[in-house]
């Protein structure tokens, strides 16, 4: 995930603004770490570079 997306995501329950907290960065983007919503105390995972927006019942 490209640092830059941080300017447009929003999480996806409550429109809130996402926090990061990066685990590994590679040379252009962050491969793996999280996002975190303080409005609604949801965080969603970031794992090979992709962050994974869905509501914590339908991530599989």
């Amino acid at each position: 995930m490209k640092k830059e997306l941080m300017d447009i995501l929003a999480c996806p329950l409550c429109k809130g603004e996402l926090r990061l907290d990066v685990v590994k960065e590679g040379e252009k983007e962050i491969v793996t770490g999280s996002l975190y919503c303080g409005k609604c105390n949801q965080s969603y995972p970031i794992e090979d570079g992709i962050p994974n927006l869905l509501p914590p019942e339908l991530r599989g």
